[in-house]
């Protein structure tokens, strides 16, 4: 009995010299956090996108506080969080101009060959797997449609003909589209970047056009009728200095045949079922083998 009352005695003061030394460890070595960074972490969305260039939205909350970037860097919140957020922390609410989501492709089955139907995995990844998918044009968009699956905030609708529409306004430029597609075709540019080049295609020649309508034949008609040192022809297409955007405009698409290179203000493609599909562009489908 005397050995269990002493085991207990035992036991009970080594708890309460550990509880102490704790108590004093905890006292000596606590890191101090401001109490503004929960603050503003219980206000920001909590989709850990990454659209604001941090691992996290903790991680962005922690450098706001800092005054290491400004509320308005962050895109998913809405215009009032940030204006909370920045009169929580007396800043200015700050932020870049919008960016936004473009696809370097216009290829839809209103204007693009597909040579077989692919009966496998519905998932542009896995028909890219196979020979890099049954579309004519082994560079265009496969419309199985990862994107729209994979974007959290639901700005990525597939069209009647097969291509990933963005909302202009819900975009967020996370960039989950840009990391999903296995033909590298989105791309995350400012509101400002208006000349678009819709195809991705390294080939030239107008035997492109049997097989899109909508190519780019390398032609670098839009490279002259642009302003100078805007455009230059890469790999067979045209790209933009981002140092020259002011100097964009429409005229560098007049002469433009297949309308490869367009001018956007907002959304990319026409959002009417009745325009897509009734195009006079629009193509059978020529299915001479199926793939799975």
């Amino acid at each position: 009995m005397n050995e269990a009352l002493q085991a207990i005695g035992f036991m009970a003061a080594l708890t309460g010299i550990l509880a102490v030394v704790l108590a004093l460890a905890n006292k000596r070595l606590k890191v101090f956090e401001d109490p503004r960074i929960d603050a503003v972490a219980d206000l920001l969305p909590g989709n850990n996108c990454g659209a604001c260039g941090e691992p996290g939205c903790r991680a962005f909350a922690e450098k706001a506080v800092a005054g290491l970037v400004s509320p308005g860097d962050c895109t998913p919140s809405s215009v009032d969080i940030r204006e909370q957020i920045a009169n929580y922390l007396g800043v200015d609410v700050g932020g870049g101009e919008k960016r936004v989501a473009r696809l370097h492709c216009a290829g839809g089955s209103n204007v693009a060959i597909q040579l077989g139907e692919y009966q496998g995995h519905q998932s542009c990844r896995s028909a890219a797997a196979v020979g890099g998918g049954t579309k004519g044009c082994r560079y265009g968009c496969l419309g199985l449609a990862d994107c729209e699956v994979v974007c959290m905030f639901h700005a990525i609708k597939m069209s009647p003909t097969g291509l990933p529409v963005v909302d202009f306004d819900a975009c967020t430029a996370c960039g989950d589209c840009v990391d999903i597609c296995p033909k590298n075709l989105f791309e995350i540019v400012p509101a400002s970047h208006k000349l678009i080049v819709q195809c991705k295609s390294e080939l030239e020649g107008d035997e492109l056009l049997d097989l899109c309508k909508v190519a780019c034949t390398a032609c670098g008609k839009c490279v002259a009728d642009a302003a100078q040192g805007l455009l230059t022809m890469k790999n067979n297409l045209p790209v933009m200095n981002p140092d020259l955007l002011h100097l964009q405009a429409p005229e560098a698409t007049s002469r433009c045949a297949s309308g490869a290179i367009v001018w956007l203000e907002r959304e990319q493609f026409p959002v009417d079922p009745e325009e897509q599909v009734g195009s006079p562009q629009h193509l059978n489908l020529e299915r001479d083998h199926v793939v799975s």
